[in-house]
């Protein structure tokens, strides 16, 4: 017997909403965060190892790629914490109409990014 439907919905007649955009990348931010974590821990482990091993990490967070990589750690935290205030009100039992999901998941995406540059602005300023 052959069957000609699908299987499940398919990438190709899926129409992405925000919220899914959302839920997949906070996701991906949390697992991120974990691994971004471990380098925390590596940066604390050099600053008890003394002042040498301390310099290595100050070379590669003063270069091109350490600070994106600085900055893509604080939007990804910031990201995941935004989402998670999301996902708070959601066990309180609020904001699951259509209109109420588009408009936090835009305040998640724009916000996440919004914070991160007020950040690293403040950053600026105040060092």
């Amino acid at each position: 017997m052959k069957n000609d439907n699908p299987i499940s919905p398919h990438i190709q007649v899926y129409n992405w909403h925000i919220s899914s955009l959302v839920s997949i990348s906070h996701r991906i931010t949390g697992v991120l965060n974990y691994a971004l974590l471990i380098l925390v821990c590596f940066w604390v482990i050099s600053l008890l190892l003394g002042e040498k091993n301390y310099e290595y990490f100050k070379i590669f967070s003063n270069s091109f790629i350490g600070k994106f990589f600085i900055i893509g750690f604080i939007w990804s935290y910031i990201f995941q914490i935004l989402s998670e205030i999301r996902h708070w009100f959601w066990d309180m039992g609020y904001g699951f109409e259509l209109k109420t999901t588009k408009i936090t998941g835009t305040i998640v995406i724009l916000g996440s990014f919004i914070l991160t540059i007020i950040l690293y602005i403040a950053k600026g300023i105040l060092i």
